[in-house]
């Protein structure tokens, strides 16, 4: 999302100086190569480029083709096959052994529904939503419709596409995928043969820190590389500061009881307890279980974790497995962390994990592709 986050910056920017942008969007992918689909890349007619669609390989050929879709202000698809020995001849040198189709797309800034307008839609709300990109893989020179729907949570629909018939079908499974959380890419007859990528909007991951000490501080630096939103919460107001803490989102100086009405986590929130203060931790503990949180992480040996958990149910709090299956202490994955940077990056490469659904274990042990093949078929 922090990509995203960053197209939309630079589309306000390039419109303040009445530049003229694209966007370019990997439709669909099969095989291998380094980004998947959803990956999009802003470009301006100066040559400017915000996002990526590769490794570096890709973005000067589609910056040249993107500046042709603004010149013609039609959209384009380009397909890279890079599954011959020699992909030398596209001039990219890929290596990725796939198949990379991108959808070139000008963005009126006229319109209230382009493309930047529904994912500025998508930000205003922490929720998940669904955006339809149509294109057409058997005619590439014929009309590409683009991003032409988006369907939020509440049931919001936007989008530029006038086929009803169409439309209630592509509403229809953009419901689904909001359902089952699913992506899905399939073939859809209209008067022409139409491919929609059916994609899934998460929000970024919003990570609560309960802590103000010196261990907190490369949490905070480290979260906005990622694109995550952080709070940090603590009864110090010495401790939690601006001047110690100026990367964080929001600084909440509170007694426990007082700090929970203060908070919005949701089904993208994970929490962190480090304030050194048993009580204090506990205290928040006994509150955020309650809340559904996928991800509770306690700092500290495993006994002092355990000694939380006990002292929860004597007190008459009853914790279910499903609970307990989403608080992990001792936090952070086995890398050997020491200092607190490390111990930062530990932490953050199991929150990924679990919002994830990845075990978090070494690639070259896996058997099968990186990515999972299914999620690239067309239905």
């Amino acid at each position: 999302m922090k990509e995203l986050k960053q197209i939309l910056k630079a589309f306000d920017e390039a419109q303040n100086n009445g530049i003229q942008t694209a966007l370019a969007t990997v439709v669909h992918v099969e095989g291998s190569s380094y980004r998947r689909a959803g990956a999009r890349m802003l470009v301006t007619e100066d040559g400017e480029l915000t996002g990526a669609i590769s490794g570096g390989c890709l973005e000067g050929d589609a910056l040249r083709k993107a500046q042709l879709v603004m010149f013609k202000q039609k959209s384009m698809l380009v397909t890279y096959d890079t599954t011959g020995e020699d992909d030398a001849k596209f001039g990219v040198g890929l290596g990725c052994n796939g198949i990379i189709h991108i959808l070139i797309e000008p963005i009126d800034p006229e319109s209230r529904d382009n493309p930047i307008q529904l994912f500025k839609e998508f930000f205003g709300k922490r929720q998940d939503a669904v955006v339809v990109t149509l294109f057409s893989m058997k005619n590439k020179s014929s009309e590409q419709p683009g991003t032409c729907l988006f369907l939020n949570s509440e049931g919001g629909v936007r989008g530029t596409l006038s086929d009803q018939s169409l439309k209630r079908t592509l509403i229809a499974d953009a419901k689904e995928v909001l359902s089952n959380h699913n992506p899905v890419t399939k073939v859809y007859r209209a008067e022409d043969e139409l491919t929609g990528f059916v994609e899934l909007l998460k929000p970024s991951i919003s990570l609560i820190i309960v802590g103000a000490g010196n261990d907190a501080i490369p949490l905070t630096h480290m979260a906005p590389i990622l694109g995550w939103e952080t709070t940090l919460v603590d009864g110090r107001a010495n401790y939690a500061t601006r001047e110690r803490f100026p990367m964080a989102n929001k600084i909440i100086v509170a007694k426990p009881d007082e700090a929970l009405p203060q908070l919005s986590p949701d089904a993208r929130t994970g929490v962190i307890l480090m304030t050194h203060n048993y009580n204090y931790d506990l205290a928040m503990l006994r509150q955020l279980i309650l809340l559904q949180i996928p991800y509770i992480g306690t700092l500290g040996p495993k006994k002092r974790t355990d000694q939380m958990l006990d002292d929860l149910q004597e007190a008459g709090v009853a914790l279910s497995d499903d609970q307990l299956h989403h608080i992990y202490g001792p936090v952070g994955l086995d890398i050997g962390a020491e200092t607190s940077e490390e111990i930062a990056l530990s932490v953050f490469a199991e929150i990924g994990a679990v919002f994830s659904g990845k075990p978090g274990s070494h690639l070259r042990e896996k058997e099968e592709p990186i990515h999972d093949r299914e999620s690239t078929a067309i239905a």
